[in-house]
């Protein structure tokens, strides 16, 4: 099956993200009433996606922006070195339609973190996030990350030095703790220290980080997930804002924590799956959410390829992102394949989005992200 793309269904009413030169998705305060007291800002954003490496680029979070106009989006981790030493409009730059946009920096120095806070904040982000939850080797050789929850009193310095060279909510994503550290009452004492540097959101993973004997993979699936943990600490610590990361997957779980604590951090569910998104824009942000239909997504992807191939940018380094648009419907393997391999620099994106096309149905271009429940 031939499918044109400029023939793809455009019946419906799609909420949509503003253009690269237009506004904000959303005000830093989110809009849509999905707020609760306790965070402030962007950070109090009851539903989130997760910084992951090699994942959450601005590619990726153009197009989760129109699955969800109001989810939080957060960037990779980024050095404070590389912002301070390297090519900064790379590192940091954006386009409003990704906002409601948080930054998250890793590091351990304080002046560097200072440093790149102060620069971040120029260039237009509404958070910005330490993380003191990565196992890594790489990272825990530089001090920082899940390694630093053994040093709660210099994590609360860290917040505010941040804190003190900008109005932006400085926030911490951590685990529940590292090997020797891995009960409730090691949590308590990391986040009874850090606290009162005034971070406007802490964001946990509600498993320990075994630094010694696991990858970043392993530690993201072979420690037990412990939710009730997290729950305990919102009830212990009930004026802080409280985000749980972690096994996020469907939009029932979602619902399942958010009646327990302010906020849910989804990772790769919602790589992997971004329906997932418009799923939270309803249910969650805006009951009146019209989603787009799959050929109004690749209409829009097309544009910004195009776009972004004018600019310099390889089409693969977008295509990756777009593999689970058909994740589990007829012509998803098809799908991938032709988005997969060997794609030139210079490709007409539009012929290869077109032979992508051929074996999907058009009832499934047709059918949108997220049925009106």
């Amino acid at each position: 099956m031939k499918v044109h793309l400029q023939t793809v269904s455009r019946r419906s009413q799609v909420s949509r993200a503003g253009d690269h030169d237009g506004g904000p998705a959303a005000s830093a305060d989110g809009g849509g009433g999905a707020r609760i007291t306790g965070g402030r800002g962007a950070a109090a954003t009851r539903v989130s996606v997760a910084p992951m490496m090699d994942k959450s680029d601005r590619d990726f979070r153009y197009l989760a922006r129109l699955f969800s106009p109001h989810t939080l989006l957060y960037t990779e981790m980024v050095s404070p070195r590389a912002v301070l030493y390297g090519d900064r409009d790379v590192l940091l730059g954006f386009e409003q339609v990704e906002r409601p946009l948080a930054l998250q920096l890793g590091g351990d120095d304080a002046d560097e973190l200072k440093a790149a806070t102060r620069i971040a904040a120029d260039y237009g982000y509404d958070e910005i996030n330490l993380n003191i939850g990565c196992p890594s080797d790489r990272v825990q050789e530089g001090r920082f990350g899940a390694c630093l929850m053994a040093r709660p009193r210099h994590v609360a310095d860290l917040v505010a030095e941040m804190r003190s060279v900008t109005n932006l909510p400085v926030t911490v994503k951590h685990r529940i703790g590292i090997d020797g550290l891995e009960q409730y009452q090691d949590l308590v004492r990391f986040v009874e220290t850090v606290v009162p540097s005034g971070p406007a959101k802490l964001t946990v993973h509600a498993r320990i980080a075994i630094l010694k004997g696991l990858s970043p993979k392993e530690n993201r699936s072979v420690p037990p997930l412990r939710y009730h943990d997290v729950y305990r600490l919102k009830r212990e610590f009930p004026k802080e804002f409280i985000e749980l990361n972690g096994g996020v997957g469907t939009i029932a779980a979602v619902h399942t924590h958010l009646a327990e604590v302010d906020a849910v951090m989804i990772g790769r569910a919602a790589y992997d799956t971004p329906k997932l998104l418009a799923e939270v824009e309803r249910e969650v942000f805006d009951s009146a959410f019209v989603a787009p239909t799959r050929g109004e997504i690749v209409e829009r992807m097309l544009a910004y390829i195009e776009r972004r191939q004018a600019a310099g940018r390889p089409p693969h380094t977008v295509f990756r992102h777009m593999l689970g648009l058909f994740a589990c419907l007829p012509g998803s393997r098809s799908w991938k394949r032709a988005l997969s391999g060997g794609i030139a620099k210079d490709v007409d994106v539009k012929a290869v989005l077109h032979r992508a096309l051929a074996g999907v149905p058009r009832e499934v271009l047709d059918q949108r992200v997220a049925s009106k429940g």
